[in-house]
Parts: structure tokens; sequence; C-alpha cells
């Protein structure tokens, strides 16, 4: 008898199996004494397009919205269907009597496993491993801890929940408005609030009014600034009535800052972190550090928490002093561990923190790919800040009069560098290939009293000028996804914002790959500015559809369907109501053409889906690109006949739907004829011809 342990790909089930003394490898798993192990390469299943339920849903109509599956249906990812065999045929093996999930620890990995399960309706008793690292030592620990499946069955009611929401909102949403406004539209649940997010920013970018102004500095000892003068004449006026005279100290305070050591990384801020500091895209972090989990070098990446667990805090100390064998800004001696300020079981659900594992210490970093390396190397670095003391400062404010008027000024004195010492100097390391922090001025603070005379004044006008708003890079975009919505939401919510830590490279990936928002920019980070495309979607889109508050909301409420705190049922049904109300009170926006011109010729509407019909080189066709109509120039039936498809035909077809024409070309009898050639469509949209002729003859149809 055997136990089959599923995975969620052949890298993580060949790190299982070595473990466990499996050896021998067959035509898609592994399988040795005790264990059979196989993997799923990621989704094998896919929820059914709308016209699998029914054949009238592949022309996209109005009337037939909301499209909502009474019993929903899966069909195989094409490039998948080998591997789904391979399981099906393991499942109802005789010899296997056990099933181990082992998909990665979280929802999307609980709903890969457990489609499959489904599909070939294994009623196997299934257990579940749960575990951060691919280490020996943790898939051993994990083994010895596995649960029973049924504890994660509300993870996977979760995730159930999140997979049909997008589907009615994206299946729904894309349809009624690519029909509304004769041009297609990708929409999506989060998609669509992330663009609106980089489309309000570069309207306000737009919008903005650039001042000019100036500012009156003084230096006597100490630095400090007038306010912001619109008139220059005005400021010279104050400078020459403080250049080289006496200010009054009016007031001096000296205070003592801290700066607490960042938290370790969740995949969130290291992704942010790598874009700011090395330009990577929030895809290519992510793919990055899921490669170094792989390669068992860090802890599992698609985490939401930056703290670790009571129980891991016992070797901390140990760890981190051998962590100084690779790298060179930790120095042992002088190192400090401050194992309690990241730990925290509270702030810890599905996966700690990322760290970097043991493994490690045997690697040989000059065979690493540049991107991994770079990332590995962060996530050390973070973890040597978090542990480390705090940075330590003074701050002096001061404010001085100097001819009949206040100017404030500000001082810092260092302390303490503390954690910042070993961030600087690993940021320095980088040199150019990484952008580099601004240097914060330090100074010794001067000793002043209130009512003490400075003397001589140097005085100076400076100019400057308002700045805009910044473009979002994925650094900023990223936190403000993950913050959106929260003002509106309960301090104690367990999910703010836009997405999940593992989805939100992938919607931004998408939103590149169907051209909504281009990344430009000469810097690091690349700037996101919105497409004509996307900026005209977010003009014509409800706010219901693209409001972050909403979504994040979804969120907050897939989460507490994921921890049993409520159900799903009631989830789904506020989606379909959500719909119901957004078909029912949708209407185009009255200028939407500026938005959506057309440089082709509109000859016609569409009798299939009825969206425009263009005008093209070859042809004249449907400007739904989910509808087959398409009347062909160099079209055979009016070859055949001697004719061809002119705009003038092409227009009288779609308009009156039958054109009466003479001289047609029999080539059977080489005489011509007579008849009215009426316009008709397949199921699908394709377009077909019936002839009608004079004189009551019957009807031959081609």
């Amino acid at each position: 008898m055997s136990t089959l342990i599923i995975t969620e790909k052949p890298s993580v089930a060949q790190s299982i199996a070595s473990v466990l003394g499996v050896t021998r490898h067959e035509e898609g798993y592994l399988t040795g004494s005790k264990y059979i192990v196989s993997w799923c390469l990621g989704h094998l299943l896919e929820l059914a397009p709308p016209h699998t339920y029914n054949e009238k849903y592949r022309q996209w109509k109005s009337e037939d919205l909301p499209i909502v599956p009474e019993v929903w249906q899966y069909e195989v990812v094409r490039k998948n269907g080998k591997q789904l065999n391979v399981l099906t045929s393991l499942m109802k093996c005789r010899e296997v009597t056990e099933i181990i999930c082992a998909t990665d620890a979280g929802r999307e990995g609980e709903l890969i496993f457990r489609l499959v399960y489904n599909y070939c309706s294994c009623k196997k008793p299934v257990k579940r491993l749960w575990i951060s690292s691919l280490e020996e030592s943790a898939i051993l620990e994990g083994m010895k801890a596995l649960k029973d499946s049924s504890a994660y069955d509300s993870l996977y009611e979760a995730a159930l929940c999140r997979q049909k929401a997008d589907w009615l909102v994206g299946m729904n949403a894309s349809r009624l408005f690519s029909l509304m406004y004769g041009t297609t539209m990708n929409i999506g649940r989060v998609m669509t609030p992330t663009l609106k997010m980089v489309v309000d920013r570069e309207n306000a970018i737009v919008s903005f009014q650039q001042e000019h102004f100036y500012t009156v500095q003084l230096r006597c000892g100490v630095e400090a600034s007038s306010e912001r003068f619109s008139d220059k004449a005005e400021a010279e006026r104050l400078r020459e009535a403080c250049h080289m005279k006496t200010a009054t100290v009016k007031s001096a305070e000296t205070k003592k800052h801290t700066v607490k050591p960042p938290r370790l990384y969740d995949l969130t801020t290291l992704q942010r972190d790598a874009n700011r500091i090395f330009g990577y895209t929030a895809q290519q972090t992510l793919d990055y550090a899921q490669s170094l989990y792989e390669k068992k070098l860090i802890t599992y990446p698609r985490t939401d928490s930056q703290f670790l667990t009571s129980d891991m805090q016992k070797g901390l100390d140990g760890f981190a002093h051998t962590m100084t064998a690779i790298f060179p800004h930790a120095h042992e001696k002088e190192l400090t561990v401050n194992g309690t300020q990241v730990i925290n079981d509270a702030k810890v659900s599905d996966h700690h923190a990322i760290m970097p594992t043991a493994t490690l210490l045997k690697l040989n970093r000059v065979t690493m790919p540049t991107g991994e390396c770079d990332i590995l190397m962060m996530i050390i670095n973070r973890m040597f800040c978090a542990l480390g003391n705090p940075m330590e400062y003074e701050e002096m404010t001061v404010t001085l009069e100097c001819g009949g008027t206040e100017f404030k000024g500000k001082a810092k004195s260092l302390i303490d560098y503390g954690w910042k010492q070993i961030d600087s100097a690993y940021r320095h390391s980088l040199g150019n290939r990484a952008e580099q922090n601004p240097e914060e001025k330090y100074v010794s603070l001067p000793d002043l009293t209130v009512g003490q005379k400075l003397e001589p004044v140097m005085a100076a006008v400076k100019e400057g000028d308002t700045t805009p708003p910044k473009h979002y890079t994925e650094d900023t975009l990223l936190a403000a996804m993950e913050s959106a919505g929260s003002e509106d939401m309960p301090e104690d919510a367990e999910r703010k914002g836009l997405g999940t830590p593992a989805t939100r490279a992938g919607i931004l990936e998408k939103l590149v790959d169907t051209k909504l928002i281009n990344r430009t920019g000469e810097g690091k980070a690349k700037k996101l500015i919105p497409t004509e495309k996307g900026t005209a979607l977010c003009a014509v889109l409800p706010e219901s559809i693209q409001s972050p508050t909403m979504t994040a909301e979804w969120e907050q409420r897939l989460k507490e369907i994921e921890h049993g705190k409520t159900d799903g049922p009631s989830f789904m049904e506020d989606i379909v109501t959500m719909l119901d109300d957004l078909i029912r009170t949708s209407k185009p926006s009255g200028n939407y053409e500026e938005y959506f011109p057309s440089d082709k010729k509109r000859i016609g509407t569409c009798p299939a889906c009825g969206a425009p019909v263009s005008e093209s080189t070859k042809g004249f066709f449907c400007e739904n690109r989910a509808c087959h109509f398409a009347l062909w120039k160099d079209n055979k039936f009016f070859m055949n006949k001697g004719k061809k498809m002119t705009t003038q035909l092409a227009t009288a077809l779609l308009k009156e739907g039958a054109v009466e024409m003479t001289d047609l070309y029999s080539e059977k009898t080489g005489k011509t004829y007579d008849a009215t050639i009426a316009l008709a469509t397949d199921k699908d949209g394709s377009a077909r011809f019936q002839m009608v002729f004079p004189n009551h003859r019957k009807d031959v149809t081609e």
C-alpha cells in the first residue's frame, strides 16, 4: 500500500521525494517503497467559458447578461492534460490508500489540489502538508504534523469564491461594456480598480497648476527659512532687511528620536524594495523569490506576514551569527540580535515572514543568476536590519526673528547609526547597479538659548516651484494597492487593499499586456502611465466597477471566509446582485465616441451581435473581436457568380438583410439569372447566404 503525495510543481515534488527516499522516476511521478510523489504543473483545470453552458453565449448579446452558471463546470487546461491523466490514474490506483496534499500552502495551492481531487471523483482520505520551507528538517517536521484535509475546507471555499467572482465580473462586465461601446474591453475585479488609481494619478499630474515661489534663507550658525513669497520683490526686501544684521532666537527645542528597525520582508515589501533599488518588476521579483524557495534558499515567499512565530526565536541568535559568513556587511563581533522585535504570533496567519535558510551556507553565489542573487542578498540584509538596534538622533527645531519676520529651521545630530549602518554598507556595495538613498545631513547642534543674538546674518533669496504628484512606480502602486480602501475599513480588518501579495504582480502584468498602462522612463523604477485606451476605459465605466474601496471590502470578506467567519454563498449573492445592478443601470456615456474613435469606415451593424461593422483591406468585419461575423471581399459565394463584395453591396445587405441582384452567373449552365440574396448568420456569427428566386422557385442556401 502507498501514500500519494501531490505537489504544485515538479521541483517541489523532487525536493520532497529526495527527503522521503523516493527515487525511482516514472512518467509524471516518482515512486518508492512507501510513497508515490507527483505534481500538478500549476492549474490543471479552469472554469469553462460561457458557451459551455449554452451555445448561444458564443455570441455576445446584452440580453443574455448576466451569465451566472447554476452548476459550475471546469475544463482541462490543454497543455497540462497529460499530467492530469497521470494524476487521475494514480488516484484511482488500488495500491494508493491515502493522499497527501502538498501543493503550495495557501489559497491557490488548496484550490489547485481540490479541483483535481474532485475532477477524479476521488474519495480516498486526504491529509494536508503545510510547510514554509523546503529544507529537509521542515519537510520532516511537516510530515509529522499532517492535518486532516477538512481543516482547510474554509480555505478552499474562499479560493472558490475568489475564482468564481473573478469569472463573473470578468465575463459579464467585459461583454456588457464591449457591446455598449463597440470595442473589446478587458475588465477585472481587481485589475480595473488598480487601473483607476493609475488614471486618477495621471489626471492629478496633468491638471496640476505649477506655482513659482521665493523664500529667504538665513545662515548664522544655524540655518532657517522664511515662509514662501509669490512676489520676488517682497522676498528681496526681506533679504535686504536681514543681510548682515542680527537674528534673535525666539525658541529652540531639541528632541531625541529613534528610528525602529524595519520589519522582515513579506512579499509586497520585498517587491517594492526590489523595484525601487534594482528596477525589477513585481513579477520578476516573485519569479526570483519562487526559484530561491524551490532551491531551498529562502522560506515560502507568497506571505503577507512580516513576523516570525515564538517557536522560531530560540535558534535565531545562532542562525544570525552563522549568516555573517556570507554577508560581509554584518560583522559577527559587532552583531546585535534583538530576536523579540521580530516575533509576533498574532501577526502570522498562514506563513511567517520571508527568511533565508541555512542551506545557503553551502551556496556558490558565483553560479547564481544575477536577479536571484540580488533578491537573496536583499532578504539577508533585511533580516540583519530587522534584528538590529534602533537608529538614534537628536533634532533641533529653532525659530529666529530677523527683520521683523520669523524664520524656522531644523538640524539633526547623529547619536547611534544602529541598524542603518548595515543597510548603508549594503546599499553602497551595490554602487551604480542600484538606486541609492539620499544621504541624510547630520551636524553638531549649536547650544542656543531663547533671546540669544546671532550675528552676522547671511541672507539669500532661494527660488522654487511647487511640484505635482509623482507618477506611480510599481513600488508606490503596490503600496497603494495594499492600503486601498483601508480608511473605510475597521482597524482590525484581517486583509485590506486590492488583491493579495501573491496576485498583485499578475494584475500589474495583465494591465501592461492588455495595453492599459505602459512602463516608461529612464530610471531603474519605471513610471506607470495609463495609455489612451486605459484612460478611456476609466472615463466611461461606472464608479461601482472601478471602486478600490468596494474591491478591498471583497478581499476582506474573502479573508473572513478563509477563517470561517462568514459564508461563501452570501458573498457570491452579493457579487451577482452587484452585476444585476450594473447591467440594469449602465448606460453609454454621451460622448463616448471621443474616447473610442475609430479610424475605420463603419458601414452598418452586425446582425449577429449588434456591434458596428467596419471596412478593412480584405473585407467588412464586426468590431466585436469575440464575434465571427465577416463579409470577405474575395467571397467565394459571390465570385462563383461573377460578382464581388463591394462596399455598396455589403452596406445594403447589413441595412436591408437582402439584395436583389441581376446577371448572376451559373457554373452549371453557363447562363445568367436574377435572384434575391438574403443574409443570415450561423450560431458562431459566421455569415451565410440564401438565394430566393423569382416566380416562387424554391430557395437555395449556400
